[in-house]
């Protein structure tokens, strides 16, 4: 049963909440070469997805994926070789990559606009690392809805935030259920907020439930 005020920026849907999508993907790139690296840097589900479609040797190589739900993917799309850090944010990841993987030759398979740039952390530490821009992102427009008094907003991404505030005013109402810390960083200071335990959906939204 969906709850009236349990509102998810996320293109999946998830039972008990309204779906309400903020971002789009497009994919940028027909074919993508991995024969010079030996490690594939992932930060979304959609970045597996989109080299699956393009790529038929990705799964050989080491992957480094951040979040549950991205190292979920790689394995169910045959990667082996996975390395799945207890921390997901982008910060804590690439110190882990400084301490565990500074020989590696790696490429960052990524949307045209990430909070944080990974790419240049590394490479000023010494890192062999390049980027591949793989997909884009862009905002869904909402026109003419309103939400429930005493909402509860599940953000996924600081874009779903950015996309949320193109369409909509932020009532008093209103709290905020947020999937990480970087996350969190991109919302107004004036907005009540709460982060989920994990960086999940399902963590997510039992947060929003419990605040409901």
């Amino acid at each position: 049963m969906k709850s009236k005020n349990i509102y998810l920026c996320s293109p999946k849907e998830y039972n008990g909440t309204i779906s309400l999508p903020m971002i789009e993907f497009t994919r940028l790139k027909k074919s993508i070469d991995l024969s010079d690296v030996d490690t594939i840097l992932f930060t979304s589900k959609q970045a597996i997805i989109y080299t699956n479609e393009i790529s038929n040797d990705w799964q050989s190589k080491k992957i480094l994926a951040v979040g549950s739900a991205t190292a979920k993917i790689a394995k169910e799309l045959g990667a082996k070789n996975i390395y799945h850090p207890k921390e997901f944010y982008g910060e804590v990841l690439a110190n882990d990559i400084l301490t565990k993987f500074s020989s590696n030759k790696i490429v960052y398979i990524r949307p045209k606009v990430v909070s944080f740039d990974s790419k240049s952390f590394l490479s000023n530490e010494g890192i062999d690392i390049k980027e591949e821009i793989l997909y884009e992102t862009t905002c869904k427009k909402h026109t003419n809805k309103e939400l429930e008094d005493g909402a509860v907003v599940i953000f996924t991404s600081p874009s779903t935030i950015e996309c949320f505030f193109k369409s909509f005013n932020w009532d008093s109402s209103y709290k905020a259920v947020v999937i990480g810390k970087s996350t969190l960083r991109n919302l107004p200071k004036n907005v009540t907020a709460f982060v989920s335990e994990e960086a999940t959906i399902d963590s997510c939204v039992k947060k929003a439930q419990e605040i409901v």
